[in-house]
């Protein structure tokens, strides 16, 4: 009887390890460009550096999260307080919501001044397109940044 207690228990913790880490709130990070980088810009007209993030959601292109509630994309503006580095008719500068992954392409060229110092905003975006909240607030990370040409 004392090894089935046990057995029960154990297997009650199980669940409840697996719970806490499927209920963690949703996390999203810079994890390049470092906070205070200098970075050269690309040459081209698109002035493009590559922004890695990391998060606890798993990362796809938009559509293709199907029901898995932990699924979604990024949105990222360059200089988020404003709309002066956004793609032409958008209302960000750069997502990855078509590839999904950890990679979104910060295109510096769209800004009225590439080079000098910029603050790069990534958004965690469900598989709609629609901020993902914890606390009634989006899950967001900034980091700044200094480009050169």
């Amino acid at each position: 009887m004392t090894r089935r207690l046990s057995a029960i228990l154990t297997g009650m913790l199980g669940l409840v390890g697996t719970s806490a880490v499927a209920e963690d709130a949703p996390m999203l990070r810079i994890t390049w460009p470092p906070k205070g980088a200098a970075i050269p810009l690309a040459g081209d007209p698109e002035g493009a550096i590559g922004v890695v993030v990391e998060s606890n959601f798993r990362l796809m292109s938009a559509g293709s999260c199907g029901d898995d509630p932990r699924c979604g994309h990024v949105h990222m503006k360059i200089d988020p307080d404003g709309d002066s580095c956004n793609i032409p008719g958008r209302t960000y500068n750069s997502m990855n919501s078509d590839t999904g992954g950890t990679l979104i392409v910060a295109r510096f060229g769209h800004c009225p001044e590439p080079a000098g110092d910029h603050v790069i905003g990534v958004l965690l975006a469900d598989d709609r397109h629609q901020p993902v909240l914890v606390d009634g607030k989006p899950v967001t990370a900034l980091v700044p940044v200094t480009t050169r040409r």
